[in-house]
């Protein structure tokens, strides 16, 4: 499954520069699939979201930072753990229950994200 901040968070931004995927942002802070990923031109995300990977996105949180779903692979295939929860000094960084994804399929995305 994906992980999500929660509202605990400090916005310290310590795990922003962790996320091997550019998944994390800070709070009102627009995203774009192709950050931080080889993905490029109109892509269907795994979510079934279709985007311009170059286009701005619409934050998914104005007070905290956040995580896109359609980016997080857990770290699986670069960590053992998400980096993100492992450097979060108040652990707001936690699985989100309704984004489950087996280790498979986190791994599929990530091939996905990174054109392997």
């Amino acid at each position: 499954m994906a992980i999500k901040i929660t509202d605990e968070c400090i916005n310290c931004g310590a795990c922003e520069p962790e996320c091997p995927n550019n998944a994390i942002y800070e709070g009102a802070v627009d995203w774009k699939a192709s950050e931080g990923t080889a993905l490029a031109g109109t892509v269907t995300m795994t979510s079934g979201l279709t985007v311009d990977a170059d286009s701005p996105q619409e934050p998914v949180s104005d007070d905290v930072y956040f995580i896109v779903t359609d980016k997080c692979t857990e770290c699986k295939g670069f960590h053992e753990e998400p980096q993100c929860a492992a450097v979060c000094p108040v652990d707001c960084c936690v699985p989100d229950e309704d984004h489950v994804e087996s280790e498979e399929a986190l791994l599929e995305k990530k091939a996905f994200l990174h054109g392997e």
